[in-house]
């Protein structure tokens, strides 16, 4: 191997090892930032639990229990709770400065017009993603509590505890009378089952919601069109139709909501990805590469046209 042979591969391993370098300090940060998040979230972790079985509470006291209780069966599932709790909030603190390394790192090699389109994405996912996790906190949460208790006597819990431990009951107590067939089915509650499904709720609809964000995007990339996604609207309603049944219980009006609320989000991505399109257009036009009768597609069918003529004379 010639000298210059060797210069050559050494300027070219130097970026190289350069990247790693950079790439390493991005993700120093970022760990550091999500380590201390998840200190911050732990701190709190408490209230947060309390926040987020707000929807059950609710459920509990309406189905008649004065005082709703949930359980732990083992000594460290309380603390494991509290937690779990802390890396998803953690890193919901950390988003910010993790999102901020990895642009820090991607940025040099796009280009101006890149980084212009990509950048406002990346603020409009976490936005998005939080008002589908409200969405699923405050409405489809409690509609989904409703629905599993209201199979379950939840009063008879506290009223059969007040007529074995109260010697002296208030005259507003309810007292389940003794029955000598049957089993009494009642609900005692987990705390870690119970912030599970609240959890799956507001990670199902968060992801749900940044279908606009996801579609935009492919539509400035050029991956999809308004049309194509106008074209395919009946698969993505039975798409939709198939996601309701599998995130929601079987309750035809948690159902509706969601799928209301992703078809929505569906066809507001049609609308955003033809005004990308519109731009683009409008620029295409400044610049000489359309006419004024054109839009994208015509460039497109005319090709098209020409090759389906050459495939007939062949």
């Amino acid at each position: 191997m010639s000298v210059s042979d060797k210069d050559e591969m050494e300027d070219s391993a130097a970026p190289l090892i350069e990247h790693l370098a950079e790439l390493r300090t991005r993700l120093i940060r970022s760990v550091l930032a999500l380590v201390v998040g998840i200190v911050l979230a732990f701190t709190v972790a408490e209230p947060i639990l309390q926040f987020l079985l707000g929807p059950i509470e609710t459920t509990l006291r309406e189905l008649g229990d004065p005082s709703p209780t949930l359980q732990f069966t083992s000594p460290q599932e309380y603390l494991f709770t509290l937690f779990r709790i802390s890396m998803v909030f953690g890193f919901a603190l950390a988003f910010p400065v993790i999102a901020f390394q990895l642009w820090r790192f991607v940025a040099p090699g796009l280009y101006r017009t890149e980084k212009n389109a990509f950048l406002p994405f990346i603020f409009a996912s976490p936005v998005m993603f939080f008002l589908g996790a409200s969405f699923a906190h405050y409405i489809v949460v409690p509609l989904a509590m409703s629905f599993f208790l209201g199979f379950a006597d939840v009063s008879s819990i506290f009223a059969n505890l007040l007529s074995t431990t109260a010697p002296d009951l208030p005259s507003d107590a309810a007292i389940v009378p003794e029955t000598s067939e049957g089993i009494k089915i009642t609900f005692f509650g987990k705390v870690n089952e119970s912030l599970d499904i609240t959890l799956k709720f507001i990670m199902a609809f968060g992801l749900c919601f940044q279908l606009p964000v996801l579609l935009t995007l492919m539509g400035k990339a050029g991956l999809v069109s308004a049309r194509g996604l106008a074209n395919v609207r009946k698969y993505a309603v039975v798409g939709i139709l198939v996601l309701a049944a599998l995130v929601t219980p079987p309750d035809p009006v948690t159902q509706l909501i969601l799928f209301s609320a992703v078809y929505g989000l569906y066809e507001i991505s049609i609308f955003l990805v033809k005004m990308v399109e519109k731009k683009k257009v409008d620029q295409l036009r400044e610049e000489g590469i359309l006419g004024e009768d054109e839009d994208l597609y015509s460039e497109f069918e005319d090709e098209e046209g020409e090759l389906g003529g050459q495939e007939d004379k062949t």
